[in-house]
């Protein structure tokens, strides 16, 4: 697969790693204000207590996020792309 950088939409100065032509640029510092909400759940605030450096690097696990801090819950299939997604990088590590 073929990556590349290209700047923050929002702030115009940040490079961000693009891994599909459909990926909207936005860099972990614009989102990092919408990533703050509270998390009730215990169950889900363990599963979102990862390293920040995860959020930093993978934009899939910031879209899971928000999309469950907007909608306060997330289908099967999210949370276990999520847990996918952070074995992978613990894996990497």
């Amino acid at each position: 697969m073929i990556s590349y950088k290209q700047r923050c939409v929002r702030c115009k100065k940040n490079m961000v790693l693009i891994k599909s032509r459909h990926q909207f640029p936005i860099c972990y510092d614009c989102q990092k204000d919408e990533l703050g909400g509270e998390i009730k759940n215990p169950k889900m605030k363990k599963m979102f207590d990862i390293p920040e450096q995860f959020y930093r690097d993978e934009p899939f696990l910031r879209s899971i996020k928000m999309n469950y801090l907007k909608y306060g819950k997330l289908s099967e299939r999210q949370i276990g792309c999520f847990r996918e997604v952070v074995e992978k990088l613990k894996k990497k590590k």
